[in-house]
């Protein structure tokens, strides 16, 4: 009996725990306007320098943006910022989230770890605790967009985030070339299934200009993504041409859309960050 007795204790101190958990997952979420995963099918075609460039430029126009990076495995959202160090407690008993800019902040799996090399070995379960820990335990504060960067595929990581955040949209992220988009085509079913609205599909890498003869060449192929938008019925959000300057800002820390703001990739973010803005 006693051990019985001791049980059912345990068992309802648990789900006091995950009770407080989700009233403070959900207080966070409510002080965020709009919710976005940033998704892809495949690894290799962008998506946390889509992530990272498209906040840049939401934060430019002077909303307030927070990057959540659930990428648990391959977080690289702090490099692609330059930003370093250890999450710190503020008086709230809420962690800080790193401070890029006065209107742009991130959590990374990277900033809560000794040493950035560290390997994250984990299983669904304590993934799903990790991420609602993201939300709830971090003082966010108000954002009118947190952008999530997701691991590629559809593992527990977007699943974790489609239970946990029912309002999140989904933005879709390929290159042109078919063995991509074949991938792509399991992320909308993913989002069908899940039942999470597809914002849209943003084609990366999408051509690329010589910087010595000024031919145009299609790296990946060309109009891939948007024509698995058109097939699907979703939106098509745009094109991203290919930039080894943006490579380069990535692996260095620095803001590409700073560097090189008169680019026709800062114009093709630009555009996808118009639209989102409209939404406000």
């Amino acid at each position: 009996m006693v051990q019985i007795q001791s049980s059912m204790d345990t068992a309802g101190q648990q789900a006091n725990s995950q009770a407080n958990r989700d009233a403070d997952v959900k207080r966070t979420l409510d002080r965020v306007k709009h919710k976005f995963i940033i998704m892809s099918g495949k690894g290799g075609v962008g998506k946390t320098s889509t992530t990272v460039n498209l906040s840049l430029t939401l934060a430019s126009m002077g909303h307030q943006v927070g990057i959540m990076d659930v990428d648990l495995h391959g977080p690289d959202v702090p490099r692609m910022l330059g930003l370093s160090g250890m999450l710190d407690m503020g008086a709230n008993q809420k962690l800080n989230p790193m401070r890029y800019s006065k209107n742009l902040s991130a959590v990374s799996i990277e900033s809560l770890t000794p040493t950035k090399d560290e390997a994250i070995i984990w299983r669904g379960p304590v993934k799903y605790a990790a991420i609602q820990q993201f939300i709830g335990d971090v003082a966010w504060g108000d954002l009118d967009f947190l952008l999530i960067d997701a691991p590629p595929g559809t593992g527990d990581e977007p699943l974790t985030v489609a239970q946990t955040i029912p309002d999140a949209k989904a933005i879709i992220v390929t290159t042109p070339q078919e063995v991509s988009l074949a991938d792509v085509r399991k992320s909308i079913n993913f989002c069908k299934t899940v039942k999470m609205e597809i914002y849209g599909l943003i084609e990366n890498m999408s051509g690329f200009v010589c910087p010595h003869c000024q031919a145009a060449i299609d790296l990946f192929g060309s109009g891939g993504g948007e024509k698995t938008a058109a097939a699907t019925g979703i939106s098509f959000l745009g094109k991203i041409p290919f930039d080894q300057k943006m490579v380069e800002c990535g692996d260095a820390g620095v803001s590409y859309q700073q560097q090189h703001k008169d680019s026709p990739v800062a114009d093709a973010f630009r555009t996808v960050a118009q639209k989102m803005s409209q939404m406000l």
